[in-house]
């Protein structure tokens, strides 16, 4: 192989070719791939960021369904043992209402019980009094005496 002038003229162009690719056209591709380079690995880097924030999300979600679960629970137990109580003291208002009405219902009884035993007693004073006027009024013998109660008898009976 002989190395005459044409190859060395080849070869100051590729040198030429290769210093000029190096020196303006390299320096931004390799910024570019950088920038790349970068780019990819700030996503990757925010990927798992974000893939970790969401497993501590998920977990919050988790412990406040669980709390909510929990105050839900309670307030049903709550709302269980107001509804009892209200009950056992609606129970004991009717019982002591119950009372006081049985109460006032045995007064109006007594009541009406002196009431008819103070009007028997004018009645059989009254009953007393027309017998006595009748049986004064007749003869005083048995016969019209015995007449005299059948005839009463039979007024009080009618």
């Amino acid at each position: 192989m002989e190395i005459n002038i044409t190859l060395i003229f080849e070869m100051v162009t590729f040198g030429l070719f290769v210093w000029f690719t190096m020196a303006l056209i390299w320096p931004p591709i390799m910024r570019a791939l950088a920038a790349r380079q970068k780019k990819i690995a700030e996503g990757l880097a925010a990927s798992e960021r974000a893939e970790q924030e969401l497993e501590i999300a998920r977990h919050k979600a988790k412990a406040l369904i669980q709390e909510a679960k929990a105050q839900a629970s309670a307030i049903v137990d709550q709302a269980n043992h107001r509804a009892h109580r209200i009950a056992e003291e609606a129970q004991v208002e009717a019982r002591e209402i119950g009372a006081k009405m049985k109460l006032a219902a045995q007064a109006d009884i007594e009541q009406q019980y002196a009431t008819v035993q103070a009007e028997l007693r004018t009645q059989a004073a009254d009953f007393a009094v027309r017998c006595a006027e009748k049986i004064t009024r007749r003869s005083v013998d048995q016969a019209a005496n015995q007449d005299l109660v059948e005839q009463l008898l039979a007024e009080v009976n009618a």
